[in-house]
């Protein structure tokens, strides 16, 4: 195939360099031949003493050759045959893929391996299916050591970058096993969702005539392998595009300038194998040659160029393998040097030779060639110590088919382990695009990504990348792709309509700012400015009738603590701190006790003034004296006791609640301690119930000016308006809660000013003939 004659082109190009290098075994001419049938392939190394210098320059038509020996025996790729050259032969050198079996000392003492050590190959592959969200994939791999390793490998990095396998196919080695199971291979990756399919093992397997089963069957996937497979990849023999895209990964290395040049000045006549018309038409055309060729390739003249046939499948550039031979003749060649260095040039030293057509070992070189470490001419670092053998980096290819089955490798990246996580891939986007020709290659997934603002649930009995989308519980956030888990927002946060972020919660408390509490303040300072005006009409007119019955004094007292009951209602309003927060409750229970106190005094007043007007009755001391005006004092003491108790023990304090209302954060004040505030509302509730009472039982008597039945209704107006506090109060949060106790506030001591009072000075000021005496005379 093409692909041998390569290794050929590639060990005459270090032989020709090296026996042109006057500084590296000088006299000293490397010469090879090649070993070949159906199980085992071989290239042999051998020197030969020149006395006139290299290439036979110096006395013409004279070559003196004093001695030829063997060296060394490159092999591969079949890590088999490497094994038997490590158990027969001198020194053999594998220069395919890198086998760990073959680095054991103890077995295969002097074997060496060219190959570098694929460690990082699965990650290298993973790391380019998650860079395209490729996440459900086959694995196809050769049912061996190497095989069962790098599925290990692959498995490993699956975890770390989520990546799923869809199936694994273990093709037997054996071809007779393999067809006995090649039909379910075949279903295994016909049947499957996924598009990407890793292949790794040898080329020369079952391995690979499965895989050319399946490109005659038309089996179109994404392939993943290594440069090994780069010629059977680029094979024709159906003519089948069955492929949506290929990426390959090579060991990277420097270029060997001098190859390209080499190849295209090399005559066929110069090729020392035997090159049939045959052998020409599987470099040429990859084909067996049919008549319609059999005419060009009888054109072709010993003086034609190799370069005649790279433009239809010949590959330029040097493959892995090749690179490794051209490195396993330097590093022979460094190490014979170092041996006749060591030995002062004693050539005859070499114990080796051919009897019998056999190749006698000769172990002399093993210590040079185990310790040598060179430079290449392509300027990578060589070392034959197998145990500190590199870790390899990659390039990635991607190949690309053209019309009349025309293909082209085109390098679209690097994978290095040695630089940080997240930095070890790099792409050309540019090339990637080119290669590809779009950007949108096919999906390989088992299940359509999860959009923001929705969860993975996993499907029972199935992989992890095959799930159900799920949308995120009330405010929890989802604002990435394919989330395993919900995310709470935090309590200063909520989550938007869509719930793919979390939106900053406002502030919220009943603010001057507010709709509800600018009318609550508008109303708060309207009914104090109606309580002023009716405190001054009645100071106005203090003498007359209506206002002196039921005692001026405590009238005064009851507009005064109305004015001061409606003004406490704006300590509700505004933003919430310490000093308001214990203001709020002092204040409005003070101020409603005084107001509710001197509503059971004026009651008490009526009452009395009745009960001294009838003939008999001992009552007028307490009249007089002015015994229901001492009711306020105590009333408000008794309060004022309660409320030190619970500024004492537990007072009010301020609340930031970010869970009552989901797109703000409430401020308001707590009570404190619950119970000692219902006791203070309790005991309002008893004073009104027993201002009620007595100003009922007083609303019929017959006397002028009996204001009894307005002192009724106003304290059924109050009580009617704190019985029905009670449960709207609980059954409200946030600002709504404030506003419905400030209502309250509102409401109620409008109750008592407008029942009591509005009358009055509607008398005063509209009917001025009704306040005198003498008219009801």
């Amino acid at each position: 195939s093409s692909q041998d004659y390569q290794f050929v082109l590639a060990l005459r190009l270090a032989t020709k360099e090296i026996n042109r290098n006057t500084h590296l075994l000088p006299n000293i001419t490397l010469i090879f031949w090649t070993l070949s049938d159906k199980n085992f392939d071989a290239i042999v190394l051998s020197d030969t003493l020149i006395s006139l210098g290299k290439d036979g320059e110096g006395v013409p038509n004279y070559t003196c050759i004093t001695k030829a020996s063997i060296i060394a025996v490159l092999t591969g790729p079949l890590w088999s045959s490497s094994s038997r050259l490590g158990l027969y032969f001198t020194l053999p050198i594998a220069f395919g893929s890198f086998y760990s079996i073959l680095s054991d000392d103890e077995q295969f003492p002097y074997l060496y391996q060219m190959e570098p050590k694929d460690t990082y190959l699965a990650s290298a592959m993973v790391s380019l299916m998650a860079h395209f969200s490729w996440n459900w994939v086959g694995l196809v791999v050769s049912d061996d050591e190497q095989g069962v390793q790098f599925l290990s490998d692959f498995r490993g990095q699956m975890k770390e970058n989520r990546v799923c396998l869809a199936f694994v196919n273990m093709i037997p080695l054996r071809m007779q096993l393999y067809m006995t199971r090649a039909h379910i291979y075949y279903e295994q990756i016909m049947t499957s969702s996924a598009n990407v399919v890793v292949i790794y093992g040898n080329v020369n397997s079952t391995l690979a005539e499965s895989y050319r089963w399946w490109k005659y069957l038309g089996i179109r996937r994404i392939w993943f392998s290594t440069s090994q497979w780069d010629n059977v990849i680029n094979q024709r023999d159906f003519n089948i595009d069955s492929s949506l895209g290929t990426f390959t990964f090579s060991h990277h290395h420097g270029e060997i300038s001098g190859f390209k040049n080499f190849i295209q000045t090399l005559k066929l006549s110069d090729h020392s194998e035997k090159i049939t018309l045959t052998s020409l038409g599987w470099i040429g055309f990859n084909c067996s040659v049919a008549s319609n060729n059999f005419k060009t390739l009888k054109d072709w003249s010993s003086n034609t160029s190799f370069e005649s046939l790279m433009w239809h499948n010949f590959n330029m550039a040097m493959s892995d393998e090749s690179y490794n031979i051209y490195n396993a003749v330097y590093a022979v060649a460094h190490s014979l040097h170092e041996m006749l260095l060591y030995h002062n040039f004693r050539f005859s030293i070499l114990n080796v030779g051919i009897f019998h057509d056999q190749i006698m070992p000769n172990f002399q070189l093993h210590p040079f060639l185990k310790k040598i470490q060179f430079i290449n001419p392509a300027g990578d670092t060589v070392t034959m110590n197998q145990k500190e053998k590199p870790h390899g980096q990659y390039d990635i290819f991607n190949i690309l088919c053209f019309s009349q089955g025309l293909r082209t490798k085109v390098k679209i990246g690097e994978f290095s382990p040695f630089f940080p996580h997240g930095q070890q891939l790099y792409l050309s986007e540019d090339m990637i695009e080119w290669a590809t020709r779009s950007r949108q290659l096919p999906s390989s997934v088992c299940s359509v990504s999860c959009s923001p603002g929705s969860r993975k649930s996993p499907q029972k009995g199935k992989a992890t990348c095959c799930f159900d989308c799920t949308p995120c519980p009330e405010n929890e956030i989802s604002n990435q792709t394919d989330m395993d888990q919900c995310v709470q927002c935090p309590d200063d946060q909520y989550a938007n309509v869509k719930q793919n972020h979390c939106i900053h919660k406002s502030v919220m408390y009943l603010a001057y700012e507010d709709p509800l509490g600018m009318s609550l303040t508008c109303m708060a300072l309207f009914l104090t400015a109606l309580a002023v005006v009716m405190l001054g009409v009645f100071v106005k007119h203090r003498d007359t009738p209506i206002v002196k019955a039921n005692n001026r004094t405590l009238s005064y007292i009851l507009l005064l603590s109305l004015i001061f009951c409606f003004l406490c209602s704006l300590l509700f309003i505004g933003h919430p701190n310490t000093i308001t927060c214990v203001l709020q409750q002092t204040t409005f229970g003070l101020a409603f006790t005084v107001a509710v106190s001197t509503v059971l005094a004026k009651t008490l007043t009526v009452v009395l003034a009745f009960k001294v007007t009838v003939p008999g009755r001992r009552l007028r001391g307490l009249l007089v004296s002015g015994a229901p005006s001492y009711i306020i004092p105590i009333c408000t003491l008794i309060q004022l006791i309660l409320c030190g108790v619970w500024m004492g023990t537990s007072p009010p304090f301020i609340v930031i609640d970010p869970q009552s209302e989901l797109e703000h954060i409430t401020i308001v004040c707590n009570k404190g301690s619950v119970t000692v505030f219902y006791c203070v509302l309790g005991y309002l509730g008893s004073l009104a119930l027993g201002a009620f009472t007595v100003a009922f039982m007083a609303r019929n008597l017959p006397d002028t000016f009996n204001e009894a039945k307005f002192l009724t209704f106003s304290m059924l107006v109050f009580c009617s308006v704190w019985v029905t506090f009670l449960p709207v109060y609980h059954s409200t949060k946030g600002k709504a809660m404030v506003a419905v106790e400030v209502f309250s506030i509102l409401a109620s001591s409008a109750g008592l000013l407008g029942c009591i009072f509005a009358p009055k000075c509607f008398i005063i000021l509209l009917r001025s003939d009704q306040n005198s005496l003498q008219n009801f005379r």
